[in-house]
């Protein structure tokens, strides 16, 4: 089963200049999620998908290049539009979309996921993290009720993604447009692993763990 993981790079990002390349523990963000993606076994092949070729003397060994058309750049761009660019050029049977903006998620972590989605009991799989506390959405609490306060402890958890990875078939996104199936795998991930930088406070935070710990690969 040919899987193949790839990383969608632009250079142009808005909330957190030249985030991608900000260097974190002396190297650049980017090249986090590559070297991690690089040491799953189950991964065929790593690319980087991205505009500008200025970036290539920076991967890690190992990674493929592939250019991207420049319009993908757009910040009106929608997630599709790049996923379909990607399936298009490069053939597989699963596909594992990562972002660099997760520097900490494990390799063992999309490991074992791989691992849950080639097993054929789960037809996809994706990050994320369990926040047990209470939730409000449209104005309304959303995992308890007002008449009846549980514990925290207790509470209905409410699951978010944390988009570091997601995995799905060729024919999942390509026959039905979704990288989430109808039976995906959570992977629950803790808050550092989770942590998803798209904000300069996001950013910051970031250093201060890897201040505090060597990157996990």
């Amino acid at each position: 089963m040919k899987t193949v993981a790839f990383v969608p790079i632009r250079l142009n990002s808005q909330r957190v200049a030249g985030k991608n390349l900000r260097l974190l523990s002396g190297e650049p963000l980017m090249c986090h999620i590559l070297r991690t993606l690089c040491r799953v076994p189950e991964i065929d092949q790593v690319y980087v998908f991205c505009s500008d070729e200025s970036i290539r003397p920076l991967l890690p060994e190992g990674v493929r290049f592939l250019r991207r058309d420049a319009s993908l750049d757009r910040d009106e761009t929608l997630g599709r539009e790049i996923y379909d660019a990607f399936t298009r050029e490069v053939d597989a049977d699963l596909y594992v979309l990562a972002h660099a903006t997760s520097p900490f998620i494990r390799a063992a972590t999309i490991s074992d996921a791989l691992g849950r989605v080639r097993s054929g009991e789960y037809d996809s799989a994706f990050s994320a993290e369990c926040i047990r506390t209470f939730a409000w959405y449209g104005g309304r609490p959303l995992n308890y009720s007002l008449d009846a306060i549980p514990r925290t402890q207790t509470i209905e958890p409410v699951y978010i993604e944390t988009s570091a990875f997601f995995i799905f078939p060729r024919e999942l996104w390509c026959g039905r447009g979704r990288r989430i199936g109808d039976r995906p795998w959570m992977a629950v991930v803790d808050r550092i692993e989770g942590l998803d930088i798209d904000y300069p406070e996001d950013f910051a935070m970031a250093e201060i763990i890897a201040a505090g710990q060597r990157l996990p690969r």
